[in-house]
């Protein structure tokens, strides 16, 4: 279908956001430029972008009406049948737009609905856009059905009408979105037994967050050998994926590879994601990987941490969880990139890498070796009647918090272990090394 981007521009929203860090930063043709990617994400031919500066939104249209005329004409001069404002719309001015237009209207959140609707791959990921989707609907019924009205209700011919088809359908959609939650909840607790899991097993889990399209894919599968899809466009990953990888000194490690961020994420799709969104929190490391090619990188670090924040990460707990990864240094000009990677040889919780290239990666490894040094690890060891005699040496290098004698002779133990300890203990039980690709989703 042929796409008309059109970008607001509020003139009063740049003083509103100036407190933020990062937010003045972006530029309108970057807002355009970024709308247009996300249409083209769902195969959309974008033939026109217009960018609308707006001293005071309209109540009933968001434009005003010189602005909706010209708009207008270009609809005609390009065929175009769909218009997608870069801004939220409420339900009374989608509609107004529609008849002045004579064509589609969708906002920015029921654009990135769209979007999320055609990446879901797994039944998890299909319910929480569901979900979205239907909190975003449930305000945009139009009461269109009027001769479909119930009989009237009542004792008397003073009753009003019965149930009308738009309570009908609202009803139906609110019983649709009770039934999504309930499901959801068992998705939930699901992740939590899976977390629970890997509880048991001795390795920390390591979460890729950043902007969509700030290359995580590329990373992951570039330090994992996975083969998760990583394609120059926005939102190509929807559901998040865990793989296992060695660390350089031989430390096994869980690698979480998550949706993208994207400023103004609608909150229907914040709280559907929880569950998603969880996997980050639960995480012993947090790699923030930046587009450092991308002019309005700045503006996009600002939005990631806001949305971390909205989920609990704090600036103090940011500051001992999070390393930045400047990705897509290979894309920057010979002077810039020579200066980056001798301002991050400095700077610490930053590493400069190209996940194309491999630029930076053992560095990167082995800064996620250093920061995980530290962190003590819980597992659950069951010592077989040929290895009782690392009991002495559990208890010497390690916090043993439960221990269980066997009728048949073994031992389980419930340990804590730091990173050397837990490489030692995997050498003297003579486990071998494990499959990097497994799959622990």
């Amino acid at each position: 279908m042929r796409a008309t981007v059109v970008v607001p521009v509020l003139k009063q929203a740049r003083s509103r956001s100036a407190p933020i860090e990062g937010a003045a930063t972006r530029s309108p043709e970057s807002r355009l430029d970024e709308a247009t990617g996300l249409a083209e994400a769902i195969d959309l031919d974008v033939v026109n972008g217009a960018i609308v500066p707006i001293s005071e939104p309209r109540p009933a249209t968001l434009l005003g009406t010189g602005k909706i005329e010209e708009i207008k004409a270009q609809l005609d001069e390009h065929d175009s049948g769909l218009v997608i404002v870069d801004h939220p719309l409420t339900p009374v001015q989608q509609r107004n737009l529609e008849k002045e237009w004579n064509a589609k209207v969708i906002d920015r959140t029921g654009l990135i609905l769209e979007i999320f609707g055609r990446r879901a791959s797994t039944k998890e990921g299909t319910l929480q856009v569901d979900l979205a989707h239907l909190n975003y609907q449930k305000g945009r019924l139009v009461r269109s059905w009027t001769h479909l009205e119930r009989q009237r209700g009542g004792g008397g011919f003073m009753g009003g009408p019965g149930e009308t088809q738009i309570e009908a359908d609202r009803r139906l959609l609110q019983d649709r979105i009770i039934k999504l939650e309930r499901e959801l909840e068992q998705v939930v607790r699901t992740r939590q037994l899976h977390r629970a899991k890997r509880k048991k097993v001795p390795h920390p889990i390591v979460a890729l967050v950043g902007y969509t399209n700030a290359g995580k894919s590329t990373l992951f599968n570039r330090i994992t050998g996975a083969g998760v899809l990583a394609e120059d466009m926005l939102f190509a990953t929807l559901d998040p994926t865990l793989r296992r990888m060695k660390l350089p000194h031989g430390r096994t490690v869980i690698l979480s590879d998550t949706v993208g961020f994207i400023s103004d994420l609608p909150t229907h799709l914040v709280a559907a994601f929880r569950a998603t969104l969880e996997e980050v929190l639960e995480a012993d490391l947090i790699l923030h990987v930046r587009d450092m090619s991308d002019a309005d990188n700045q503006a996009q670090s600002a939005d990631v941490m806001r949305i971390l924040n909205d989920l609990g990460i704090d600036d103090a707990e940011g500051a001992r969880r999070i390393v930045e990864v400047w990705n897509k240094i290979d894309r920057l000009e010979p002077e810039t990139h020579d200066a980056m990677v001798q301002k991050v040889a400095g700077a610490e919780n930053v590493v400069a890498v190209s996940a194309i290239s491999g630029e930076g990666i053992d560095h990167l490894m082995e800064e996620i070796s250093k920061r995980l040094s530290g962190v003590m690890t819980a597992t659950t060891i069951k010592l077989p009647l040929g290895k009782l005699a690392l009991l002495p040496w559990l208890y010497e290098h390690s916090i043993v918090d439960g221990r269980e004698d066997n009728e048949d002779g073994t031992v389980t133990l419930d340990v804590r272990l730091a990173e050397s300890e837990a490489a030692e203990l995997e050498r003297r039980m003579g486990d071998g090394p494990k499959p990097q690709k497994e799959d622990w989703e």
